[in-house]
């Protein structure tokens, strides 16, 4: 089959140049109207370069627009560094230690015991589950929480997260985000055709010798709500924060909670970590708020709350107002998440809601224990010259390296790689010791300002922790004068 298209080619030729088609793919020729040797034929070269022309200008384009820029993932990076070497890995947060026994049993008789847990379940929840996750979370919350309305089972947070964002987030809406910020927010708003407006947490003066602490780094007011304008929609909070670690105080909720009810904003808190607080800090969830509940979607994590990140299972709590659009994403893209995870879950809430506020409670244990790893690897990191920041929650704490970049300010990498990233490759190689550069949590205009971090996870064995204690030692003694 053969075919004509009119193409506009930077060609010097007056006359047209007729595209042929053949029947085979990808197949086309130029033929000139003009006879071979006149003056106005082409060139076999020009014809070439006409012809790749108009295959450039008639070629699809492949990736959607969506995904322009947000290719790089940090995870992939640092893990395939970390991989490459014999490394203790403090980089990517999980935990190297077992589940707790009652999780892995629960698992066990979920995909054991009842075989019709190998099926389909309701869409937006296994009814078990959906029924714990209401009455467990309605009394932190301060509301009676419908199973079929409130509560909405992802595959993880991230799913709870990125459909959220799918559901409300609409092209040209702007999504506030608290810097330091746990990475997917700003590509999950790009991706929904979102624009991140970034406002960053800022660490208040220490005295001389005291270590600095998640607690003192402060949202300004003034400049918070300078940021909310007409075109804001929503504002996504993540408290106990990753990587710093801040848990937020009832105070800064209540002026993010001000702001947003005054701009008419939905807020997404992402609480994942809201169980591993340390040193009599409170967590405080701000859909707990006088007038919060009607606009907050809050996302919680199995993976955190039970140490079984590779379950994936995740949901978010709201409004039927709310969660309604959030549904409508989820029935038209994951439809459906594992039975046999939410089963197994479902069961560890009723067994962690007869024990709640006991010392055999797990959500009593974990923090206790996990506040213990914190201290230790604060003393080893102290050892060799890093100063920590002291975090009040999650599964991590940031450190600061400025003596090194001071001392060591030309280590190998391009020259607008923030710091951090350099230091963080250069230690990997040289140290044996994954981290996270904390300029990864940072929108580009403010990387520089905060590229003098690097973030450790403390959630780890006896044994990881040890081998850390072995890696510092030996950087320790090359220090010595």
């Amino acid at each position: 089959m053969q075919g004509e298209a009119s193409r506009s080619l930077p060609c010097s030729l007056e006359a047209p140049l007729s595209v042929f088609w053949s029947s085979g793919p990808g197949r086309l020729w130029l033929e000139s109207n003009y006879p071979p040797g006149s003056p106005g034929c082409c060139t076999t070269a020009t014809l070439t370069f006409c012809l790749l022309c108009l295959q450039l200008a008639m070629a699809k384009r492949l990736p959607a627009r969506r995904l322009d820029g947000i290719d790089h993932n940090p995870w992939v990076e640092f893990g395939k560094l970390a991989s490459e070497a014999d490394v203790v890995n403090l980089g990517q947060g999980f935990p190297d230690f077992p589940p707790p026994d009652f999780a892995v049993e629960a698992f066990q008789h979920a995909v054991s015991r009842d075989f019709m847990l190998n099926q389909y379940t309701k869409a937006f929840g296994y009814p078990p589950l959906t029924k714990i996750l209401a009455s467990f979370f309605g009394k932190f919350l301060g509301q009676v929480i419908d199973p079929l309305k409130n509560v909405l089972v992802t595959v993880g947070a991230y799913g709870a997260l990125f459909t959220a964002f799918q559901a409300l987030v609409d092209v040209g809406d702007e999504v506030i985000i608290i810097e330091p910020f746990f990475d997917c927010y700003e590509p999950m708003t790009l991706m929904a055709g979102g624009r991140p407006v970034f406002v960053s947490l800022k660490p208040c003066p220490t005295q001389d010798g005291e270590l600095d602490s998640s607690s003192n780094w402060q949202l300004d007011p003034t400049e918070l709500a300078s940021k909310f304008t007409s075109r804001t929609k929503a504002l996504i909070l993540n408290t106990p924060n990753n990587p710093l670690g801040k848990v937020f105080s009832r105070a800064e909720l209540e002026l993010v909670a001000s702001l947003c009810q005054q701009h008419d904003v939905v807020c997404i808190t992402d609480e994942v970590y809201q169980w591993l607080v340390y040193d009599g800090y409170q967590h405080i969830s701000i859909a707990s708020l006088p007038g919060m509940w009607e606009r907050t979607l809050t996302v919680g994590s199995a993976g955190k709350t039970f140490s079984v990140t590779g379950w994936k299972v995740g949901w978010v709590l709201g409004p039927d107002s709310l969660l309604k659009h959030l549904r409508t994403v989820h029935q038209n893209s994951v439809y459906h998440c594992p039975t046999q995870g939410q089963a197994a879950v479902a069961q560890c809430f009723e067994q962690e809601q007869m024990l709640f506020g006991q010392p055999s409670s797990y959500f009593a244990q974990l923090p206790q224990a996990i506040q213990h790893n914190r201290d230790h690897m604060i003393r080893s990191l102290q050892s060799v010259g890093l100063r920590p920041v002291i975090p009040q929650g999650s599964y991590f704490l940031i450190t600061d390296i400025s003596d090194f970049k001071s001392k060591m300010p030309d280590l190998p990498g391009a020259a607008d790689e923030p710091y951090d990233r350099r230091f963080v490759k250069w230690m990997i190689k040289n140290k044996g010791l994954v981290a996270i550069p904390v300029s990864v949590f940072y929108s580009v205009p403010h990387r520089k300002l905060f590229d003098h971090y690097i973030r450790f996870c403390f959630m780890k064995d006896e044994s990881t922790l040890q081998a850390m204690d072995q890696k510092l030692q030996m950087w320790k003694d090359e220090l010595r004068p």
